[in-house]
């Protein structure tokens, strides 16, 4: 009898509806009036300036919403459930025929994206293994191959609503292909614990 185990899996946890439209609609007012920066490498990407969590009251509420998420996505990484605090807050405005390079988040341990639309399945987040270092590659990918999570090198989020959530850890490649759909409107932060104690060899964070 063959047994497979999925070993060390990367986590990744959509919250459907984590945000009612009340707050929503108070959300896209208040972003609104931000000045937005484009995108290095897309015309049709922009994004405010990064701001701290107080910036808006409306992240602050949101925020109430989003911490204890936080705790138990943490505690899939860590194994305890620690005191975690968002230190960095911006809004993408992705309109059609926008993407988003592939990159990760430094300095952070969980970054989170909160949608205030509807994504179009096109423009969906799609999350990539690590690109590797000096060694050589082999693949079989071909007309052939079966994937799966064990031999696939990117996967995509199989839906997303306004209000949804997504976190995943900061160190994981993700991007978003070209939206072929309608101007997709959301929040990302990067939170961080405020330590952690490896037998009694403690950071602290700020």
């Amino acid at each position: 009898m063959s047994q497979v185990v999925g070993l060390f899996p990367t986590p990744i946890m959509r919250i459907e509806r984590l945000l009612g439209e009340e707050l929503i609609g108070r959300l896209l007012k208040e972003i609104a009036p931000a000045g937005n920066i484009a995108n290095a490498k897309s015309d049709q990407l922009s994004h405010s300036e990064i701001m701290s969590l107080e910036a808006k009251q409306s992240f602050v509420e949101a925020s109430r919403l989003v911490q204890p998420k936080l705790v138990e996505f943490g505690a899939l990484i860590f194994g305890e459930n620690l005191d975690w605090s968002i230190k960095e807050i911006w809004v993408n405005h992705l309109q059609t025929g926008g993407h988003q390079s592939m990159h990760n988040h430094a300095n952070s341990f969980i970054s989170g994206v909160l949608y205030l639309t509807a994504s179009h399945k096109s423009a969906n987040l799609v999350f990539h293994k690590g690109l590797g270092g000096t060694d050589f590659v082999f693949n079989n990918q071909n007309k052939n191959a079966r994937y799966g999570q064990f031999n696939g090198s990117k996967w995509a989020m199989p839906a997303i609503d306004a209000g949804d959530l997504v976190l995943f850890p900061s160190y994981l490649l993700h991007e978003v292909p070209t939206n072929r759909g309608a101007q997709r409107i959301s929040v990302a932060f990067n939170a961080i614990p405020t330590r952690l104690d490896s037998f009694g060899y403690a950071i602290k964070f700020s």
